[in-house]
């Protein structure tokens, strides 16, 4: 290793999670990767001429934020298209957003909500109306996701879709109707997504060029969140070379401010096992480099093995078939040693599954696979010890933090007290990492997951889990670092702040060990370094990291809303109010309803006064 630091960060709470040396108060970088962790003066004697050095100002830092299981590479093609109510905390702001935006979008762009929030986040625990959404956007069509349960679209998006009275419902889904059998625009998931993401498929699509600044602003946005590796878990609609297109070009150009190792997601009913036959001859897992690499099969393996997670229907049952499905698929992957990721929700699901993977184990030992459930969130203690006794690990999601009341609602507050049993599962020697599911079943904000496995509350403040099952903050940490590593075949190599490992971390905003419970969700980082260069900076260090070019289109919602809402206290409201305005525009636009989203109840009237105390002078823009 080098004998010289590029960089040093200096007089900060290093949490290294590196348990032979835990803590640091600085850190000292060189060629992308730690070269020590340790005393201020140990790390300042590695200083050379060249060296840059940061004062952190006693701030807590982390290893960067590692999601097992979102969507970015699809997330990214979309997300400058979509306006993102992550984080909105009442309905009447998230309605005055909606109106905002449907008088910024032209013909015939769609004004689209893609999931990352629940009715249950509002102060109003309820989801708009159809009436309500037609009256504030009569002629733009509008689509909005609320989980993977129902979609609402306006007249104008009916239209734009071609739904009518002579439409007949899609293979799984609902199209709700009037009485004389007109569509009302609401949209139901039964028993599974499709007629959701294939509706929301129907409307304009980006640019190319518009894609790449879409897919860069998304990236930007989790590393606004500490996030710097993301294990990417395909997608419904992300077809496998033509989608990837947009993210390989950004990193041959060197433009990756994440790393992602990508899964592959089957996309074909019945025709699964010769799409992975396919990947097979063209791909190897591991193949790519530490900033963009294969990383296996799923979390699509075979769709009659897909258990749709939606807790306000009855738990489906897999047909007859999902075994014959499943056994060649998993019997190709297991001998041509590719890791997989599979969708499941249910313990009933799950047993299915591992009577395939015991039975090609007998035949190809599954040992040294990496392969892994995502979500599982009723897993038996019996299924645990079998996916143990194979050598698998399960990827945990907030998912529940966003729809647990419904859960609790069908079975029961005793039932939903270990979905899933996370802590149950670490006991039991099964590897576990942790993701969010973003972007449409949950949001993509980690530190909401953070605070998830920590309280056991849901977004709508219900207390799920007993301290059984609940984590301390370190533990919690490790899901989304060091433990994820398992999870792409990367351990050693990132996660912890530690010699030798990637310079991936951030910088709180505020100190997660410190912070009462209910401020978890709220931390941001306020510098993330990639390989030890800085890919996002705020505050007294947004002048480290690049800029980058204005969100496109032109009516971007990321231009005026930008992507998760925050939650600032009185403090820090002027730097929330500036991030999420951009003083680029008069705050009289949004008055009562930012105050609202930061739980301060100013009246349109007073907020000159309010403002101008917080020193943001836009308002007389």
């Amino acid at each position: 290793m080098p004998s010289t630091a590029d960089l040093i960060l200096f007089n900060a709470k290093v949490t290294t999670l590196d348990r032979s040396n835990p803590q640091a108060e600085a850190v000292a970088i060189a060629d992308g990767k730690v070269l020590f962790a340790g005393a201020a003066p140990e790390a300042m004697a590695l200083a050379g001429e060249a060296t840059v050095r940061i004062d952190l100002g006693g701030r807590r830092v982390i290893p960067g934020l590692i999601d097992s299981h979102m969507h970015i590479i699809r997330g990214g093609l979309n997300y400058t298209m979509e306006l993102r109510w992550d984080g909105v905390r009442s309905l009447a702001h998230a309605m005055e957003m909606l109106k905002q935006q449907v008088d910024n979008t032209p013909a015939p762009q769609w004004v689209r909500v893609v999931g990352g929030f629940s009715e249950h986040q509002f102060a109003e625990k309820r989801l708009p109306t159809l009436e309500e959404i037609n009256a504030v956007a009569p002629d733009t069509p509008v689509f909005i996701l609320h989980l993977y349960d129902r979609a609402l679209l306006n007249g104008a998006a009916l239209r734009a879709v071609g739904y009518t009275r002579d439409t007949p419902n899609p293979p799984g889904g609902e199209i709700a109707r009037d009485g004389a059998g007109n569509p009302t625009g609401l949209l139901l998931a039964q028993p599974n997504a499709t007629v959701l993401y294939a509706t929301l498929a129907k409307g304009p699509k980006l640019p190319v060029e518009y894609q790449k600044n879409s897919t860069r602003h998304f990236m930007r946005e989790v590393n606004r969140l500490g996030v710097t590796g993301v294990i990417d878990a395909g997608g419904g609609f992300q077809n496998y070379p033509d989608d990837y297109a947009i993210i390989e070009e950004l990193h041959r150009e060197g433009a990756l401010t994440v790393r992602i190792a990508y899964n592959l997601f089957t996309q074909k009913p019945t025709e699964e096992l010769a799409d992975f036959a396919g990947w097979a001859k063209q791909v190897t897992p591991g193949q790519g480099d530490d900033l963009y690499r294969s990383n296996g099969a799923g979390e699509m393996l075979v769709y009659s093995a897909a258990d749709f997670e939606d807790f306000r229907v009855e738990r489906p049952d897999m047909p007859a078939s999902m075994e014959g499905d499943l056994e060649p698929v998993i019997r190709l992957l297991a001998e041509n040693r590719w890791p997989w990721r599979m969708h499941a929700t249910y313990d009933q699901t799950i047993s299915r599954a591992l009577d395939v993977f015991e039975k090609v184990n007998r035949d190809v030992p599954l040992e040294g696979l990496n392969w892994f459930f995502d979500h599982a969130e009723t897993i038996s203690d019996r299924n645990i010890a079998r996916v143990a006794a194979l050598g698998g690990g399960i990827a945990v999601q907030h998912r529940m933090a966003f729809q647990g009341e419904y859960f609790a609602e069908r079975y029961g507050h005793r039932a939903a007290e270990r979905t899933p049993p996370v802590r149950r599962m670490l006991d039991m020697g099964v590897k576990v990492g942790a993701g969010t599911d973003a972007t449409r079943v949950a949001s993509y904000n980690p530190w909401v997951s953070l605070a998830w496995l920590v309280t056991g509350r849901t977004v709508g403040g219900l207390a799920l889990y007993p301290a059984a099952n609940r984590l301390d903050r370190e533990a919690a940490l490790r899901l989304w670092t060091d433990e994820n590593t398992w999870f792409s075949n990367e351990e050693g190599k990132k996660g912890q702040i530690a010699a030798g490992q990637l310079a991936d971390l951030a910088v709180l905003s505020e100190d997660y060990f410190a912070v009462p419970d209910e401020a978890i969700a709220d931390i941001t980082s306020v510098l993330t370094l990639l390989g030890g260069t800085p890919v996002h900076g705020a505050g007294d260090f947004r002048d480290l990291a690049p800029e980058l070019p204005p969100a496109m289109p032109d009516w971007s919602p990321v231009r005026t809303f930008d992507g998760y809402t925050q939650r600032a206290e009185a403090g820090t409201a002027r730097h929330a109010f500036a991030r999420l305005c951009g003083c680029a525009q008069a705050c009289n636009v949004h008055g009562h309803a930012h105050a609202g989203a930061w739980g301060a109840e100013v009246p349109t009237s007073d907020a000159p006064a309010f403002w101008g105390a917080l020193g943001c002078a836009c308002w007389a823009v």
